[in-house]
């Protein structure tokens, strides 16, 4: 257990080599940590409001912080200095995510915009309308041509990196969409939702390929076996048991015949899900 923090931490990212972690918290800090033996290595300070989110860039060398004070913040990894702030949001930034080459950087906010920065000097190449609520969460693919992001109006939206064109509108939560992840060969992107769903879309053309509901008492997740784990009173809460920050190749596949497009329903030539329940 990693101490430092005097308030709630509201997310962590590996760096790149996994060798150190980064915490961001309501005490307007980040802290570096040693991940091998958990020891502080530095705080990053300079915040003036709580921080949401944290990214790593590519090479290890920079670390992206989205904060409540309407700013993205990058750092120096191997001292804490800060490196530049970018403003431009005029609300809660709520998450960022770097591209794959390292060359560009997303954020999404309350504002309802999702913006991308370049990366090496802070200026802003687009910055976007679409969705109608807080935008939570986002992601690049890893081919880094497009990029999702989850918000407040219920939709996953798919941008093309290149010009910030909106490219699709995937429509089926029925809450605000609080994480997207793409999964690494780029076909298919998982949703979570306070709606108590995950749900797969098929990047290809947005079909929504399954969705993994949550329970009346509450939530459901699956064990590496495929069996149901079910319990607790955290309706509303499923996205945090999805903990979804990556989709790896394969890791739902097995679970696919217990997945369902509706509630009650298999999905298409399955048979009915097996509920073996574990309380």
């Amino acid at each position: 257990m990693l101490h430092g923090h005097t308030d709630s931490v509201n997310a962590v990212a590996f760096s790149p080599d996994g060798l150190s972690l980064a915490s961001a918290a309501d005490d307007r800090t980040v802290h570096l940590w040693r991940a091998s033996d958990g020891a502080l290595l530095r705080t990053l300070e300079g915040h003036l409001r709580s921080v949401n989110a944290v990214a790593f860039s590519p090479d290890g060398l920079s670390l992206a912080s989205a904060t409540a004070d309407r700013a993205v913040h990058l750092w120096r990894t191997s001292d804490g200095s800060l490196l530049r702030t970018l403003h431009g949001h005029t609300d809660s930034v709520e998450s960022v995510a770097f591209s794959p080459d390292g060359l560009s950087l997303a954020s999404v906010s309350s504002d309802s915009t999702f913006h991308l920065w370049r990366a090496s000097d802070g200026s802003l190449l687009h910055a976007l309308p679409g969705h109608t609520g807080s935008v939570h969460s986002v992601a690049f693919s890893p081919d880094g041509l497009s990029l999702a992001s989850g918000a407040d109006d219920s939709t996953v939206r798919l941008w093309r990196a290149s010009d910030g064109s909106l490219m699709r509108t995937l429509r089926g939560h029925t809450g605000s969409v609080l994480s997207v992840a793409f999964r690494p060969d780029g076909l298919s992107l998982a949703s979570a939702s306070d709606d108590n769903t995950v749900r797969l879309w098929r990047i290809a053309d947005g079909e929504c390929l399954a969705v993994l509901f949550a329970t009346e008492d509450g939530w459901v997740a699956f064990t590496p076996d495929g069996r149901y784990r079910t319990g607790g009173d955290l309706k509303g809460s499923f996205w945090h048991v999805a903990n979804l920050c990556r989709f790896e190749v394969g890791e739902l596949d097995e679970h696919l015949p217990h997945l369902r497009l509706h509630e009650g329903d298999p999905l298409p030539g399955l048979p009915a899900p097996e509920r073996d329940v574990n309380r």
